[in-house]
């Protein structure tokens, strides 16, 4: 079944080197905060593909809870399969696909555990009933029905009725540490404007175009 295209061309923007910054973590910010301010409901969404030892590719969309310098923060059970295949295969891809501003970022690098202090300061920063059902999913797991979850939401309830929600043994956080990005840019004709920032032998970053 052929799927249907829009012919709308890709006008929003250009993107050249001279109005690249030299830092891809501040043309990142930059981008992010156009983002934030425009109508995408989940700016912070992206997916994440992870890879097995045998070399099977995982994809799923996550939400990054902060960035730096140092890297891209996101949470989750640390029993999950991407956790798993973290643990065999620790390079990682992200792709923030910002279709409504005809933009998307792709970074390659490696993920790595953030700090128990750090994945316990977001975790009581979480709304009660996000905290609970961290309790509650062996996620990844095979399950016979929602009822279960259902059954095991309200044992959890009754457990921590009386006091705080302790952070789960099982979870916490990753940060990305990125070797690559690229930015896109819509344009015209699919003739679009890519920037691939990698890291040269002198630790500074190299920004090349890419054939659309």
């Amino acid at each position: 079944m052929k799927t249907k295209e829009k012919t709308g061309q890709f006008t929003q923007s250009e993107l050249d080197a001279a109005g690249l910054l030299k830092n891809p973590f501040k043309q990142f910010e930059q981008w992010y905060q156009q983002a934030e301010a425009s109508d995408n409901k989940q700016p912070n969404a992206f997916s994440l593909t992870t890879v097995s030892a045998q070399g099977i590719p995982s994809i799923r969309t996550v939400y990054l809870k902060s960035y730096d310098q140092n890297g891209f923060v996101f949470y989750t059970n640390y029993e999950s399969r991407k956790a798993k295949e973290i643990a065999e295969n620790a390079n990682v891809a992200m792709l923030f696909p910002w279709l409504n501003m005809e933009r998307q970022v792709q970074i390659r690098g490696k993920a790595k555990k953030v700090s128990l202090k750090e994945s316990m300061t977001y975790f009581a920063s979480r709304p009660r009933g996000s905290r609970l059902g961290a309790w509650v999913s062996e996620q990844s797991s095979v399950i016979s029905s929602r009822k279960i979850l259902q059954m095991q939401l309200e044992t959890i309830k009754r457990k921590f009725q009386n006091g705080e929600i302790p952070l789960p043994s099982f979870w916490g956080g990753y940060r990305i540490i990125p070797e690559s990005f690229e930015f896109w840019q819509g344009r015209e004709h699919r003739l679009h404007d890519r920037f691939y920032y990698t890291i040269d032998e002198n630790k500074e970053w190299k920004i090349e175009r890419l054939a659309p």
